[in-house]
């Protein structure tokens, strides 16, 4: 069973149907018992940062998924808002401290050419850096992006960038560092690439049943 964590930050609904899609049992839930005995967790989302942070604790989930993430290494996928709060820290109206998963900020995108605008949003293709994990097997592909905020890997931590696309300059599209999983876009409304990169997440979650 997949986790979809349900913080009331943003519409589940598509992200649901992608799965079921998949035919991939999933429980959108709040309740840290359901985080516990999942065998994966799904983190979406859209907007800020710290409204994010505020909500998971308030929530009582901040212990629970740093215990089945952090400590017993269950397989966790971050999309879009759910990406940036593994980072250390955010920085959408102050600073906030985030999960602490990957070391470094989430920082508002400076583009420098004023033809690309900000928030990044519509269809981008990506520069893959790791073909393996959530890129196997996928080949030029363009992805679907909303946001004005990007992760920023501390020195040490660029090893754990999987993917960056271009919008007037280099921006963190997707990580992947051990058993944690993070992508910036919306692979729930990317078409046949996204369900493709949701597949390949379930395969390393189910690796029998995804052979």
């Amino acid at each position: 069973m997949i986790a979809l964590i349900d913080y009331n930050m943003g519409n589940l609904q598509s992200v649901v149907n992608a799965f079921q899609l998949l035919r991939e049992d999933m429980r959108v839930t709040q309740n840290p018992e359901d985080v516990r005995k999942a065998d994966a967790i799904v983190l979406p989302g859209v907007g800020a940062f710290g409204d994010g942070m505020k909500n998971l604790d308030k929530l009582g989930l901040i212990p629970v998924l740093q215990e089945e993430v952090r400590e017993r290494k269950k397989p966790f996928l971050g999309i879009c808002l759910g990406m940036q709060l593994a980072a250390r820290e955010g920085t959408e109206h102050g600073i906030h401290q985030g999960l602490g998963w990957l070391d470094g900020r989430v920082e508002r995108i400076e583009p420098g050419p004023s033809s690309y605008k900000i928030p990044h949003m519509g269809w981008n293709n990506l520069f893959v850096k790791k073909d393996t994990g959530l890129f196997s097997g996928i080949e030029d592909a363009v992805y679907y992006f909303v946001h004005s905020y990007s992760f920023c890997p501390a020195p040490g931590e660029e090893e754990s960038v999987a993917a960056t696309c271009w919008h007037g300059k280099e921006v963190v599209a997707a990580v992947e560092k051990e058993n944690i999983f993070g992508v910036q876009f919306h692979p729930e409304k990317s078409q046949g690439a996204g369900l493709k990169l949701l597949e390949n997440f379930l395969s390393a979650v189910f690796p029998m049943a995804y052979a």
